[in-house]
């Protein structure tokens, strides 16, 4: 099992994971016949791109300090969603990846705010971890909706 070793390693999985949500959500919002869920979508797909942007200034700051030993706590398979995203996923299988991933990037922002010793970075990443929360529920939300009209 790989951990991670450094902060740094840390911040460049975060900031590849928003990357990815990013695409990921970009794609599901063309895909969407929904027109609600599409806005949805291209919304979630942005803030990703802020959640991204702001690792990228912590990462530049250098602000984020984590004692090694919690470092060495920290798990990356914990925080990857071990489904691949493919052209041919239905829209029921995408946003069952959606749900995984959002609560992916909510462990791992949990588990960085708690093991972060400055206030001002523990604050940020329980803030980005509220955000995946709702974006969590929210595909929770269409997921249960979807379900019912099937059956």
């Amino acid at each position: 099992m790989r951990t991670f070793k450094s902060v740094e390693e840390i911040l460049i999985f975060a900031i590849g994971s928003e990357q990815e949500a990013f695409e990921f959500y970009s794609r599901l919002s063309g895909l969407s016949q929904n027109t609600e869920m599409k806005q949805i979508f291209r919304q979630y797909a942005y803030e990703e791109l802020g959640h991204k942007a702001r690792l990228i200034k912590f990462r530049e700051l250098g602000k984020i300090e984590i004692p090694d030993e919690q470092i060495k706590n920290l798990k990356v398979t914990d925080y990857i969603v071990d489904v691949i995203p493919g052209p041919s996923m239905s829209y029921k299988e995408a946003l069952i990846f959606a749900m995984e991933k959002e609560k992916a990037a909510l462990r791992l922002y949990l588990d960085l705010a708690s093991r972060s010793e400055n206030e001002d970075i523990k604050t940020i990443f329980n803030t980005l971890a509220q955000e995946e929360a709702r974006h969590h529920l929210r595909f929770e939300i269409e997921y249960d909706q979807l379900i019912l009209k099937e059956n």
